[in-house]
């Protein structure tokens, strides 16, 4: 059987699950993968952990309100046709301030209390944000690892796969993120690159790491890493077969 088949035929089984600290960090990072599930077959479950009022250094959205955020965060999710998501928290005292939070109380979150919690969907593949220097992004990988621990799979759902996803904001932390699971998404990036575009008000010039133009650079570099026109990049920390 072609090795493409083989591997559409595994994602076409799969239920994924995708734990975004914020708005946004689901595309830049799995928007290309969510399409791909979608479309084989598989099913896709997307947790956001906060939305809230942002001030940023931005001269065009230098005020964004957490409604703002939530709106589009939500017709990404329709553009994307996710099976089912959920934002977490929205009030301000916590968005931004994840890792001020007792990390109890986010692990409780991402394992039993959210709409999509691992408690009720049960994914076969759980997706979480690579540490970098956003202190979010690091307390939600922590808990969200912990959160994913093994345990006998007739009490407790147990994820074959863990991965961490890429970002734009890893910057110096490389030595903690080197790719060695790939999605092929040359297909799917118009929808990817269409994601990004709903959020629009996190939109940054071009120069901006975070740009829509560097995001559509990053994902034909790893595409280039292993040969096909675009892809996105994980690490992969478990995988059980």
């Amino acid at each position: 059987m072609p090795q493409q088949r083989i591997t559409d035929e595994w994602l076409r089984k799969q239920r994924l699950l995708v734990v975004s600290p914020h708005a946004d960090d689901e595309a830049f990072g799995c928007a290309g993968t969510i399409a791909k599930v979608k479309a084989l077959g598989g099913q896709v479950f997307v947790m956001c952990l906060s939305v809230g009022d942002l001030h940023h250094y931005d001269k065009r959205h230098a005020f964004v309100t957490g409604s703002t955020r939530r709106r589009e965060f939500t017709n990404t999710m329709k553009l994307l046709k996710v099976d089912r998501y959920d934002v977490v928290f929205d009030d301000p005292g916590r968005h931004l301030r994840l890792d001020a939070m007792p990390r109890r109380d986010l692990i409780a979150a991402i394992e039993r209390e959210s709409r999509v919690a691992i408690d009720r969907v049960k994914p076969t593949i759980i997706a979480l944000p690579a540490r970098s220097y956003n202190q979010d992004h690091c307390a939600v990988f922590e808990a969200g690892f912990t959160a994913c621990r093994p345990h006998l799979s007739t009490v407790k759902p147990f994820q074959a796969v863990v991965l961490a996803y890429d970002s734009p904001t890893l910057s110096w932390n490389t030595e903690w993120f080197h790719p060695n699971f790939y999605v092929d998404i040359t297909k799917y990036l118009p929808l990817k690159l269409k994601a990004i575009r709903m959020h629009a008000s996190q939109q940054k010039d071009p120069l901006h790491h975070c740009s829509f133009e560097n995001l559509a650079h990053l994902a034909h570099l790893r595409g280039r890493e292993i040969s096909v026109e675009a892809a996105e990049a994980f690490m992969c920390y478990r995988f059980v077969i």
